[in-house]
């Protein structure tokens, strides 16, 4: 799967991210789910557990920088 796919998908967070932190997150890719570490796209947010996000960024081969799909 090249970057480009990636960036747009939607996935939910399986482990907090945050600054310092690195975290986790699983996205539905080529017909499964898989996890990968992630990251805050700005650099400074926090997600907890469960908050669902959008991939703006992919580092292959399993690295992601996500931002909150919706606003809470």
């Amino acid at each position: 799967m090249d970057d480009a796919s990636m960036v747009g998908l939607m996935g939910r967070v399986t482990g907090t991210i945050g600054p310092g932190l690195v975290g986790e997150v699983i996205v539905r890719v080529r017909g499964g789910a898989e996890h990968f570490l992630a990251y805050a796209a700005d650099g400074t947010g926090r997600m907890e557990r469960g908050t669902v996000v959008m991939v703006v960024e992919h580092l292959p081969p399993r690295t992601v920088y996500v931002t909150a799909a919706y606003d809470s």
